[in-house]
């Protein structure tokens, strides 16, 4: 009986809803011909036929593609132009893997479930998980013509809407409600092209909206009525391409999805590195002219000299490509004036303006299916040379008179620039950052998919050396990288014993890979992993750099400005040279409660998991608190009889030092920005955690409370008879005390809080007892105070104290965002 009900259920769905040949003809005489809809259009033939009706001003779309797969991507070519919105010039958008369907008169742009799959050859063991899991339909239309299985749509409202989400990006970032005006909205044909394999649209959007945000309102001329053009691509997807897995220890980025034809006791999640096309001519030999070659294009609208620094850096990668058996077969040459930065057949780099400096970012079109990267897409920031300048101004005062140029300032930053071109092309071939890697080499080239801080060297005459600032060329893992990822084996190789022995040629050499997971969170543990940090020893290079921190503000003064600039503005240079030591302190902090380890295989030898020896441990901390020392943190009595209100015009910004003086600059809020990062990364609750851990498993090893100690000999009740310096201590001691606070209130472990709790109890003894002068009685009491109401715990999580900001570091170029802003 209810085999007979189904199958009546069945009968009855077909008869509502016919399928194939049957759903297709259904509308066939109702439609007009293709040719007769288009008559008058300007047909734009190619991928998928474009019409284009002048005088209604909409676009139509051929689709006879149907049920294959097509790629879809989005982009924004013309941009907004700030920094902390986003949304820039040439940003790449969603990537999607689609098919149209037709269901009588309508047509879906349908995007399938490649998340979860099932490689086999039977199609209903595939059929199975494609009914499992969800689809997403991104669009439909209603057919206007129709001519055979090929039908016409009106594109017009696809194409002129919000396809990159500026309105949700706005309103997530407080910046106002913003709509599609369609009044103000039309196709941009100049870039509204079509080629054999690939179709390109492009609009003009102009979103009106209310209560424009304080950044919308600092880029566009009027508020309320923001305009950028959007970028429509459909691309043939490429086949004959075989994908590579993924290597944990290899580090690149890919394609991964749940295979459910996996036979029992496999691995269910597949994993393949992303990457270009590149094969050899001649499989056999051993070095092979490409088949094809891969070829990067620089924005033409890059000035000199950033242009020739950007393709002498980009082309540092060639080498790599020749170690890995390839001659000839990578190079950056200049864009055509007449070409498309977002069509898919240029791998493109773009010279992006914007009000403030940001991060640059390399990007790539993917094919979703294989990993197969069909568009690499880099966006270098342009202030981000100019951000270099002012750090070198800061180092060496150059300006004796004030009117000459100084060649090492543009050395500098051009150094920096060719790297920078380097490192996000390198993400472009599908390569991920490497953060240990600064740390594996003498002279700083293992890597340019590193973070580098620059090299300051001391002379014995306390003058600053930049001319080794940023090495040149390709490093050693950037060779094993590219070995990895783009050797093309001779026919009868065992490809996968071939790429095991490439890493392992690496890590004998002393040569292997950890990324941002291990280097971008505060509480990281890797000794030698970290952004913008330099050495294998990361407390000698610390101890250094505050060397060259105090020559270099000795020298500190006009001299770091040209003749005619507010002297006020020497501000802007003291910033990064004050803070010159904040990524090394951060590299040197990870030695506290450190682990080293590596990506390990069961059996590939490399060392298992072990805690960094405790008098390394006990010397790290030491360096570290060297860092909040008044000497440390006192400014030349110089320097701040140097610095002026800001003048008419020149006001503040984020990238000055907080004031509580009002106009006149303040000595004190330095130093206390800089102790409060100093004790944020001392007192990170998952370091903590594990120096409750290791003391436990150790008792060798350095406990929570051991460093507590240690940190309250050497800054707690610190003495000193000069009373500017004597206020900075206080200033310390503050700042000490609101981090212990935080941690008590915030850490996951218990234990953690405890002895948290337990020495801010003790403190509070301390400074009830204290006496002195009447400021430090009076720094003394309240102290006492404010712990004294926190263990009561009348206290919210809002009333919890905070320090002046710091201004931001990064890039050097801070933020824990920048695993998204500046990678593939």
């Amino acid at each position: 009986m209810l085999l007979r009900r189904v199958a009546r259920v069945a009968a009855l769905a077909v008869a509502l809803f016919p399928v194939g040949v049957a759903a297709q003809q259904q509308d066939g005489g109702a439609l007009p011909t293709i040719a007769s809809k288009t008559a008058g259009m300007q047909k734009l033939d190619g991928f998928m036929p474009l019409y284009w009706d002048e005088q209604s001003g909409r676009m139509y779309l051929e689709i006879g593609r149907f049920d294959e797969d097509v790629l879809y991507y989005t982009s924004l070519p013309a941009g907004v132009g700030h920094n902390d919105i986003g949304l820039n010039r040439g940003d790449l958008g969603g990537t999607y893997v689609v098919r149209f369907r037709r269901v009588g008169p309508k047509v879906l742009m349908v995007q399938p479930n490649l998340d979860f799959r099932a490689t086999t050859d039977n199609a209903m063991e595939r059929r199975a998980v494609e009914d499992a899991f969800a689809t997403s339909t991104i669009w439909g239309w209603t057919a206007a013509a129709r001519t055979g299985n090929t039908v016409l749509v009106d594109a017009t409202d696809f194409f002129l809407r919000d396809s990159h989400g500026l309105a949700n990006t706005l309103r997530r970032m407080n910046q106002g409600n913003f709509r599609v005006e369609p009044s103000r909205s039309a196709f941009h044909l100049p870039r509204t092209k079509n080629f054999p394999q690939n179709t390109e649209v492009e609009a003009t959007i102009t979103f009106t909206g209310e209560n424009p945000g304080g950044l919308v309102r600092s880029v566009t001329p009027t508020p309320d009525a923001l305009t950028v053009r959007m970028h429509h691509s459909f691309v043939e997807l490429p086949t004959g391409y075989e994908p590579r897995e993924a290597d944990p220890r290899a580090g690149y980025f890919g394609v991964t999805y749940m295979d459910y034809a996996t036979p029992l006791g496999e691995r269910m999640v597949k994993q393949y590195i992303a990457r270009h096309r590149l094969e050899k001519r001649d499989p056999t030999a051993a070095v092979s002219e490409p088949v094809e070659a891969i070829v990067y294009y620089l924005d033409p609208g890059t000035p000199e000299p950033v242009r020739s620094a950007l393709l002498e850096g980009g082309n540092w990668w060639n080498d790599a490509f020749e170690a890995a058996g390839f001659r000839n077969a990578f190079r950056v040459e200049m864009l055509p004036d007449t070409a498309d930065p977002m069509d898919v057949r240029y791998n493109v780099i773009q010279w992006v303006h914007r009000s403030t400096r940001g991060w640059s970012y390399g990007s790539s079109i993917t094919d979703p299916r294989t990993g197969e990267i069909l568009k690499g897409h880099v966006t270098l920031g342009s202030l981000r040379v100019r951000q270099d300048y002012l750090l070198a101004e800061g180092l060496l005062s150059p300006y004796e008179t004030g009117d000459e140029v100084p060649p090492q300032l543009a050395e500098m930053a051009l150094a920096r620039l060719r790297q920078l071109s380097a490192h996000e092309i390198g993400h472009t071939l599908g390569i991920a950052h490497n953060y240990i890697a600064s740390a594996q080499t003498a002279n700083g080239v293992q890597s340019v998919m590193d973070y580098p801080h620059p090299i300051a060297e001391l002379r014995p005459d306390g003058s600053i050396d930049l001319s080794g600032a940023y090495p040149d060329g390709i490093g050693a893992w950037d060779i094993v990288a590219v070995k990895y990822g783009y050797s093309d084996f001779a026919p009868g190789t065992n490809e996968d014993a071939a790429l095991a022995a490439i890493i392992e040629e690496g890590r004998r050499a002393g040569i292997t890979f950890l990324s941002d997971q291990d280097a971008r969170p505060v509480g990281s543990a890797h000794p030698q992993t970290h952004l913008w940090d330099n050495g294998a020893d990361a407390v000698a290079e610390l101890r250094r750099m505050l060397e060259v921190r105090e020559a270099a503000l000795e020298r500190f003064g006009e001299r770091a400005i040209r003749r005619g600039a507010p002297l006020a503005t020497i501000e802007e240079a003291l910033v990064p040279l004050y803070l010159h030591h904040r990524y090394q302190t951060e590299a040197a902090v990870k030695s506290i409660a450190g682990v080293t380890y590596a990506y390990n295989l069961r059996g590939d030898g490399q060392p298992l998991p072990e805690s960094v020896a405790p008098e390394v441990q006990r010397r790290a901390l030491d360096a570290v608190l060297e860092t909040v020392s008044p000497e440390v943190l006192a400014l030349p009595r110089s320097v701040i009889a140097q610095i002026p209100p800001r003048p008419y015009r020149f006001g503040g910004t984020n990238e000055l030092f907080e004031r509580s003086t009002g106009l006149v600059f303040d000595a004190v809020s330095p130093a206390a920005a800089a102790a409060d990062m100093t004790f944020s990364l001392l007192l990170d609750p998952e370091r903590a955690a594990r120096l409750v851990q290791q003391s436990a498993l150790d008792p060798s090893l350095p406990g929570l409370e051991d460093v507590l100690e240690r940190v309250r000999e050497q800054v707690v009740g610190r003495r000193t008879s000069d009373p500017y310096r004597a206020e900075l201590a206080r200033t310390v001691e503050h700042a000490w005390i609101d981090n212990l606070m935080r941690l008590a209130a915030n850490a996951s472990m218990p234990q953690v809080r405890a002895i948290a709790a337990w020495e801010l109890a003790a403190l509070q003894q301390g400074f009830e007892q204290r006496n002195g002068d009447v400021p430090a009685t009076a720094h003394a009491r309240l102290l006492a105070g404010t712990i004294s109401e926190f263990l009561e715990r009348d206290w919210t999580e809002d009333r919890l104290p905070s320090a002046p900001d710091a201004p931001p570091g990064q890039p050097i170029g801070g933020g824990y965002m920048d695993l998204l802003m500046c990678s593939y």
